[in-house]
């Protein structure tokens, strides 16, 4: 099996992805495709003191920055290890792609490049939570902003799919983000989402609100991109916003900090659960390929833990199941 991996994409990229890549192919049984420009890539592995024979090497002269648009720099920049990568794939060289570099030209570049899986209407991206209850998965949380009521469905079945093969959940509960849990809530469009998800053979428990998104009243939440995201960028900043927090009043004074030395096991494991790197990537479902995206800050463990779940995707032939489950909605 060969996962390529975007070797120029992440706001730490190249350190932390080749770091991460060795940690990969030294703990799974995979050979990564590093793409990228080679003069940078090289150094990083002899400094890591890597000469295996599981990193392999496609140089790539163009990157697509974060602050790109995404159209236009896939069509520009068709040398980019972004488009590069996803050519890799649909040429049958590779079985999965990862990239922490721009999301919009990923999904871009992923749909054009490889097309939809069949009765897939538009790719959603899916991200993995910590909740009180275990774990929960978002879709969409970026990838299609203005989608339809049936989109909405063809992102449940899929999520379904995905916390079945993957997650290991037989029965996977489903829940539609909405302004209140009545079903006359919210806009026309959420509740002609509401009834096709009614009448669906998903789980489906109804509306959920904001404040269950972390509560693991369901395992998986539907919504559109636009707010998945806005969900998504709030949870994160929350979350970075409480550790600091947490640190400046324990440091404050000195019983703060006597009482700091003692939590700091109990702190360590709280961060690792809030951690998104334990999760690896978000994967892209609906796309005719495995395709993962990273977070623009993923560190090596991040990178680690994309290939991983990548890995994990392609053996268990994930959108084989997809397919199977669109088909027979």
């Amino acid at each position: 099996m060969k996962i390529v991996v975007d070797a120029m994409g992440g706001d730490y990229a190249p350190d932390v992805v080749v770091e991460g890549t060795i940690a990969a192919v030294r703990e799974y049984d995979t050979t990564v495709i590093l793409v990228g420009d080679e003069a940078k890539i090289i150094p990083l592995l002899k400094k890591a003191k890597y000469s295996g024979a599981n990193i392999e090497i496609v140089h790539t002269p163009e990157v697509i920055e974060m602050c790109e648009p995404a159209a236009t720099s896939i069509r520009r920049k068709r040398n980019s290890s972004i488009v590069v990568g996803v050519n890799l794939v649909k040429d049958g060289k590779a079985e999965g792609f990862f990239s922490a570099g721009n999301t919009g030209a990923v999904v871009c570049a992923a749909t054009l490049g490889l097309g939809l899986i069949p009765g897939v209407e538009r790719p959603g991206i899916a991200i993995v939570t910590p909740a009180l209850k275990g774990i929960t998965l978002i879709i969409d949380v970026g990838a299609n902003i203005d989608p339809k009521p049936t989109q909405l469905l063809q992102y449940g079945i899929m999520a379904q799919v995905y916390c079945r093969n993957i997650l290991n959940k037989p029965n996977p509960s489903v829940g539609l983000l909405n302004i209140g849990e009545e079903e006359i809530k919210g806009t026309e469009f959420m509740r002609q989402t509401h009834e096709l998800l009614q009448k669906s053979n998903l789980n489906f428990i109804g509306n959920v609100e904001g404040k269950d998104i972390f509560s693991g009243k369901c395992d998986i939440i539907v919504c559109d991109g636009f707010v998945g995201n806005v969900a998504l960028k709030v949870s994160e900043s929350a979350a970075e916003a409480m550790q600091v927090f947490l640190k400046r009043h324990l440091l404050s004074n000195f019983l703060g900090k006597i009482g700091l030395f003692f939590l700091l096991p109990s702190l360590k494991r709280f961060k690792k659960e809030i951690d998104y790197a334990e999760y690896g990537g978000a994967p892209l479902l609906g796309v005719n390929g495995v395709v993962i995206i990273g977070h623009g800050r993923s560190n090596a463990k991040a990178i680690k833990n994309a290939i991983r779940v990548a890995k994990e995707e392609v053996e268990r032939r994930f959108n084989e199941k997809i397919l199977e489950a669109i088909s027979n909605r």
